[in-house]
């Protein structure tokens, strides 16, 4: 459900990350120009539908003594829709990602907003000897004033950011880049390209 959600987002017109095939889209009834993501909204739908059916069981289930009961033939029909419903979604997931296209210009452009580099000019600060409370807060500052300017932090010029603190130097430049605050995501599981295609390769092992 919530990789479908993801996807359905991604490819509205406002946040434009990704395209879906025509085989997992049909038109709409009244906008030419949109296209519906109806497999992804079907897998979201009978998502519910699975959960629908474990509850329905654990309900019957709830307080039966030990030992077996009649209660418990109820358990097969939605057992068994169930996992007819799963492998119908399953299908649908590989249809809608063998036809997906990464639009990555507009996601390097929308990984560059919301300032996401103000915790790698914090980290800066505090590799400078700056305490993490002060450099918290001569961040927030400095963020503040290039909302006020209208520029990205890695845009103001290194007299701009001195203003802040004057420990910062020119070698913060590389640091605030995304590439830099991505390589440093390097932790299990983290976002560095590294991270990222080994749980990749994990993936395609356990899938065979």
């Amino acid at each position: 459900s919530r990789f479908a959600e993801d996807l359905i987002f991604f490819n509205t017109g406002e946040a434009g990350f990704v395209e879906l095939s025509d085989r997992v889209t049909s038109g709409s009834s009244l906008m030419p120009q949109k296209k519906n993501p109806d497999a992804l909204e079907l897998i979201r739908g009978k998502c519910g539908r699975v959960q629908g059916a474990l509850t329905g069981m654990m309900m019957t289930l709830k307080g039966l003594p030990l030992a077996y009961n009649k209660d418990m033939q109820e358990d097969k029909e939605g057992l068994f829709d169930a996992l007819d419903t799963w492998l119908d979604c399953l299908h649908m997931a590989a249809l809608v990602l063998d036809g997906i296209q990464v639009k990555r210009p507009r996601c390097q452009e929308a990984a560059q907003q919301g300032y996401a580099n103000a915790t790698e000019l914090a980290d800066y600060l505090v590799a400078k000897g700056v305490p993490f409370r002060e450099a918290h807060h001569i961040v927030g500052e400095a963020v503040v004033e290039a909302i006020r300017q209208g520029k990205a932090l890695e845009d103001l010029p290194l007299s701009e950011l001195q203003k802040f603190s004057q420990v910062i130097g020119e070698d913060v430049y590389p640091i605030l880049s995304l590439q830099s605050c991505l390589d440093k995501r390097a932790a299990k599981g983290g976002v560095s390209p590294q991270q990222v295609a080994q749980a990749i390769a994990f993936a395609q092992a356990r899938l065979g």
